[in-house]
């Protein structure tokens, strides 16, 4: 009887735990999220990773809801995809770029597209390189801000561009592959 007993709490606990509200994630009081940049430019200079001979040199600037991205990845086959995203730390150290962490989501969200509802601050769309192997970037990082310290802020954190494109559904990351270049985001 004991064990009918036991078995049954611990399914209605089981039961209350999964139909409980789950907690959604926001910014703290301490985690504030600013609404403009300090820093009127930024930089970035990549350097390969993975082995790749991937490289390149981006300019990002404040514009509208965030940060815009501008300039060129050389290295990458003819004619392919490449994801590429801001990542939570400014570390390019480990071999494989792997010391970037995971994509700067300072808001909790899930992966994503830029432009729809949820998605990361540093989802931004695919690059394509051209005959040459020559990614001309114009690409927009919503919800990031240039300086100023607050938890949005994009200086200091990594570019890394991967071996395939985002796929805008695969969680946490796209399935963008590996890290084929990495840079830190610079102020000026």
């Amino acid at each position: 009887m004991k064990t009918v007993l036991l078995a049954g709490a611990a399914a209605l606990t089981l039961a209350a735990c999964a139909t409980a509200p789950q907690p959604e994630v926001v910014a703290s009081s301490s985690m504030k999220l600013a609404t403009a940049s300090t820093l009127s430019a930024a930089s970035v200079n990549l350097a390969s990773a993975s082995g790749s001979l991937v490289s390149g040199s981006l300019k990002l600037m404040p514009m509208g809801d965030g940060v815009h991205l501008t300039g060129e990845v050389g290295g990458l086959a003819p004619g392919s995809t490449h994801a590429i995203h801001i990542h939570e730390k400014g570390d390019c150290s480990a071999a494989d770029a792997s010391s970037a962490g995971g994509h700067f989501n300072p808001t909790g969200e899930p992966h994503g597209k830029i432009g729809t509802p949820t998605h990361h601050a540093g989802d931004m769309n695919n690059i394509v390189a051209n005959a040459d192997g020559v990614a001309s970037v114009n690409v927009h990082a919503q919800g990031v801000v240039l300086g100023g310290g607050a938890a949005n802020d994009g200086v200091g954190r990594a570019v890394v561009v991967h071996a395939a494109a985002d796929d805008y559904a695969s969680q946490p990351s796209g399935n963008a592959g590996a890290r084929v270049a990495c840079g830190v985001i610079t102020a000026g």
